[in-house]
Order: structure tokens, then C-alpha cells, then sequence
């Protein structure tokens, strides 16, 4: 049995990821030191969760040698992309410094696989939609930018010691779990779904759209949604092509559909049965007018097909999340 380390697995992708796999007959131990993470989202027992910090790098040294992983997945970053305007040496130090550590202690132990949680991100404000791997990447913030960076060391660290990666540039994770055991609990909450929702729940006074007046065909801010449990799928077949031997690899994983914010709205009205108060606000720096992903490359290299990412599949699972939560 093929036992993987994954850092970060008790965050909202991370957990949703530990049980694909899990499913799919690994060994897993998560690596979280939980500062965003949550240890009731590992509900598999056979899941072992380890309290530390990946930038430790005795610890991450100690933990290598008391166990043999035959891949690592990386989950283990910031995600804010304000946040990351407003202070950007957090996530260079987070991103790119303690993850270079990580680095650090798997090539010290010999651990030559890893799929690491990139983004859609990289690219910044591109020339054509949808977004292929062609595409330029010129980050428009420290987000982006700290995710480039690190997939260009996972490059160097090829050449250097034999290092296989596959680097999943993935778009708007969204949805939960179909029996509504984990789901998105981010504190604050910043993803635009259960935002919507608590506004629909009334657990919010209104939903604030930042800017009306985008380049698109209703003025708000096109994104490409992938329900989390696909997005779990693609680093489980991540994770068999380096195990089989496969090489390194960079891909979108998204559904090549993009929806409004508006829609995003509306579509959440249709499926709650409630209304929800609307606030419109100005442009948020460093957001792009529209992301859309072409996943051609993952279908074929990854042989990876989204089937849970209808918009209404997606809402759904997001709000029965949400009602379990209340």
C-alpha cells in the first residue's frame, strides 16, 4: 500500500483530497498545524494527523525519518488574495519560505514525488479565455505570485535532484462533501458561495459584489467553479501518475465554464427558495476580470473528468453543508 503525506490535509481541499484517497486504497498521514486547518474534517480513522508545522525543518526532518511516504501532496498555503495585497511578506514567507523546507527535509529523505496546490493565479489578467497552459503567467498580485515562484523552484529542484511534480493550476473550489461531512469552514469566510448563502440564511446582512462594471456581459467577475470532491479526484490521479512513474506536469484543473457573479447569485436563489439582499462595491485590487480554465491537458494526461461541477450540483452540496452548520 502506497502511503502519502499530505500537508495541509485538514484544510477544505486538503480533507476532501485525504478521504479520495483513502477511498482509493492509500495510506495517508496528514501534516497541519491547523492554524486554518480543523482535526474534526479527518473522519477516516485509519488517517493519522500530524501537529506541526512544514516550515520546522528539524521536526520535518524527524517526521521523514520515522516514516516512509512514496509521495507528498503540498496543501500547506495562503489563499487570501487581499490578504495577500495588504501583506505580502506573509505569504512569501509562508508560500514559498517554509515550503521551501519542506523541500528541504523530502531531498534530505529522499522523497522524489510531490503534487503541490497551485492556481489559476499565475496567469493574472490573460489575452484570451479560456486559459490554456500556453497561456503567459504574469501574477497581478502576491498570491499568484508566491505560487509561481515555488512551481519554478519545483523546476530547479528537477533538475537538481531528480524531483517529479505535478503542479494542479486549479480555479474556484467550491461545493462539499455529498453526505455533508466537510464542507468550507474559513474563518473569516471569503469564498463568494457561502458567502452568498449566509446572506440567503440571513446570517449576513447582504452580499457585497465588488465591482459592476467589469468587461463582461452582466459587469461582475467571471470565474470557472469545480465542485472540491472533482478537485480531490484530479490530485488522486496526480499522485498515480508520479507512483507509476510518470513525469512532471502542469495543468488547469477546471470545468472550461464560467459563470458571473450575478449568476452565481441567482443560481443560489433557484436552488434555496430564498432571496438574498444584494450590496454592490468597488473593484477589489488585484481581481481579474475573468478566469476560465481550458482543462484539455489534465482530461488527457491525467485521464481526469469533472462529474460533480454543474453549478446546481455544486450549490446544493454547498447549501446542505451550510444548513448542518447553522
Amino acid at each position: 500500500m502506497n502511503h502519502i503525506l499530505v500537508a495541509g490535509g485538514a484544510g477544505y481541499i486538503g480533507s476532501h483530497t485525504v478521504r479520495a484517497l483513502v477511498k482509493s486504497g492509500y495510506q495517508v498521514t496528514v501534516l497541519d498545524n491547523l492554524e486554518y486547518g480543523h482535526e474534526w474534517a479527518i473522519v477516516d480513522d485509519s488517517v493519522r494527523l500530524v501537529t506541526e508545522d512544514m516550515g520546522d525543518l528539524p521536526r520535518m526532518q524527524k517526521l521523514f525519518a520515522e516514516e516512509t511516504f512514496d509521495a507528498v501532496i503540498n496543501f500547506a498555503g495562503y489563499i487570501n488574495v487581499g490578504e495577500s495585497v495588504n501583506d505580502p511578506l506573509k505569504y512569501y514567507e509562508n508560500n514559498v519560505g517554509r515550503a521551501v523546507k519542506f523541500l528541504q527535509a523530502m531531498q534530505g529523505a529522499g522523497v522524489d514525488k510531490l503534487v503541490f496546490s497551485s492556481t489559476c493565479a499565475t496567469y493574472g489578467v490573460i489575452d484570451q479565455v479560456p486559459i490554456d497552459e500556453a497561456e503567459s503567467q504574469n501574477p497581478i498580485n502576491p498570491y499568484g505570485q508566491s505560487k509561481l515562484m515555488y512551481e519554478t523552484i519545483l523546476n530547479d529542484c528537477e533538475t537538481a535532484w531528480n524531483l517529479r511534480s505535478v503542479c494542479l493550476r486549479y480555479f474556484n473550489a467550491c461545493g462539499a462533501s455529498d453526505d455533508a461531512l466537510i464542507g468550507e469552514a474559513h474563518d473569516p469566510e471569503t469564498h463568494l458561495i457561502p458567502l452568498v448563502l449566509q446572506a440567503a440564511m440571513g446570517q449576513r446582512p447582504h452580499i457585497t459584489v465588488y465591482g459592476s462594471d467589469y468587461p463582461t456581459p452582466d459587469g461582475t467577475c467571471i470565474r470557472d467553479y469545480i465542485h472540491v470532491d472533482d478537485l480531490a479526484e484530479a490530485h488522486v490521479k496526480a499522485v498515480a501518475r508520479l507512483i507509476e512513474g510518470g513525469s512532471s506536469l502542469k495543468c488547469n484543473v477546471g470545468t472550461g465554464n464560467g459563470f458571473s457573479v450575478n449568476e452565481i447569485i441567482e443560481t443560489t436563489k433557484a436552488v434555496t427558495g430564498l432571496d438574498i439582499p444584494i450590496e454592490y462595491g468597488e473593484r477589489r485590487e488585484g481581481d481579474p476580470p475573468e478566469l476560465v480554465a481550458n482543462p484539455a491537458l489534465a482530461n488527457t494526461e491525467l485521464n481526469w473528468q469533472p462529474t460533480h461541477s454543474s453549478l446546481k450540483q455544486i450549490i446544493s452540496s454547498a447549501y446542505q453543508w451550510a444548513q448542518k452548520q447553522s
